[in-house]
């Protein structure tokens, strides 16, 4: 736990604060559920934010209202998330959404609830207890505190076993911090699950958001646990703009190593999701070389990942590497013949587990190796959660 809390240290700028309280869902008869509310504030608004949401034809509201905030607000100075109802194709969702912005802003102080930006993460079809909601946003406030994000980290969870917090410093002393929340429908697009991170690196809102554009393609948007999409996908970035890169070597190599650091921080987010994901077993590494785009070696990857039959074969332990090379060719021959052009079973060599098992269109299997990969695979079993989850401190 005290690594977590060193780990989510707050840039300059940024408080926290998280509230939990009991309400009776509309739609379930003499029940009472706990929902968390959790703040993230700044102490000044800032136009340096980012923002990606799902590309779900079918979002939530919250996603509705952040595009909106991303396209026509100046500036972002709070974002309010709950965790329990998604609030996705709810009655009266947007309305819903804006309500609590109002309600955050009155008691923050600001000057208008579009400052404020609104997430929420659960239950899909249930509508948010919107006066209850509200009545809570005080005591979340109360709670505001700029020493940890872990508060957040633990607030945004849902089915979640832990809660997930990177953080990196950059020369001159700026420091990045995210976090996020994951585990089931997850394939994202343009983002993923919720994911929050908070600078206080001194930029403008297009170098942010080029940042953010090119961090989120090679890790959020190259993973996979079940092939589904979720409504509710959103990645927040924003900067307190309080301490200056590093640029002895040019604005231009400040901003590139930013970018460098914040793509490593997102690979990290990324495989504790991918670790933490519902049912997860076994986190399975695809690395696709020479291909001849790499829009067809996230495709060809992806297709690996998201192959029942093959996820049946690696969570059996059984290295049915038939299974491999039909996801493969099934992703192949799905394509547009001009995107694939050069590529053919003979030219096509496959390892695992560090042992190369096809090459010039045909398999290399013996009972040594067959014998191999079994152990590879069992050896790379996430055995119990319950025990990483201790581990991690949650």
């Amino acid at each position: 736990m005290e690594a977590l809390k060193s780990r989510g240290k707050l840039p300059q700028g940024f408080r926290v604060g998280t509230s939990t309280f009991t309400f009776s869902p509309a739609e379930l008869a003499n029940r009472k559920a706990s929902m968390t509310l959790t703040l993230l504030a700044l102490d000044n608004p800032t136009s340096t934010f980012a923002a990606l949401f799902t590309t779900n034809a079918f979002p939530g509201a919250p996603v509705l209202v952040g595009r909106k905030r991303l396209a026509n607000s100046p500036a972002l100075q709070a974002v309010i998330i709950n965790n329990k109802i998604s609030n996705v194709c709810a009655p009266n969702g947007v309305a819903a959404s804006e309500s609590l912005c109002e309600g955050a802003a009155k008691a923050l102080g600001l000057s208008s609830p579009t400052l404020v930006l609104p997430c929420s993460t659960g239950i899909i079809g249930w509508g948010l207890p919107v006066q209850d909601m509200v009545a809570a946003i005080p005591a979340t406030k109360a709670a505001l505190q700029g020493d940890s994000i872990l508060a957040a980290a633990k607030g945004i969870c849902t089915t979640d076993l832990y809660p997930k917090v990177r953080s990196a410093l950059l020369p001159g002393g700026a420091r990045i911090v995210g976090i996020a929340k994951g585990a089931g429908m997850v394939e994202p697009g343009l983002a993923t699950m919720l994911v929050y991170i908070l600078t206080d690196a001194v930029m403008t809102a297009e170098e942010l958001r080029g940042a953010v554009g090119a961090a989120v393609g090679p890790t959020f948007n190259s993973l996979s646990i079940d092939s589904d999409m979720s409504t509710s996908d959103t990645l927040v970035a924003l900067s307190s703009n309080a301490v200056p890169l590093a640029a002895s070597t040019g604005r231009s190599s400040a901003i590139a190593e930013f970018t460098s650091t914040l793509t490593s921080l997102c690979a990290a987010l990324s495989e504790d999701i991918v670790r933490n994901g519902e049912g997860v077993a076994h986190v399975i590494r695809v690395n696709v070389t020479g291909s001849p785009t790499l829009a067809l070696a996230r495709a060809v990857g992806k297709s690996i990942v998201n192959s029942p039959l093959f996820k049946c074969a690696v969570a059996g332990n059984d290295p049915n590497v038939g299974r491999l090379v039909a996801a493969i060719g099934k992703c192949v021959g799905s394509l547009p013949k001009e995107s694939t052009e050069g590529v053919a079973m003979e030219k096509i060599s496959l390892t695992m587990g560090g042992r190369t098992i096809f090459s010039n269109g045909v398999f290399a299997l013996n009972p040594e190796t067959e014998a191999a990969l079994v152990k590879h695979l069992k050896e790379a079993q996430l055995w119990g959660k319950f025990f990483l989850s201790r581990l991690c401190g949650a």
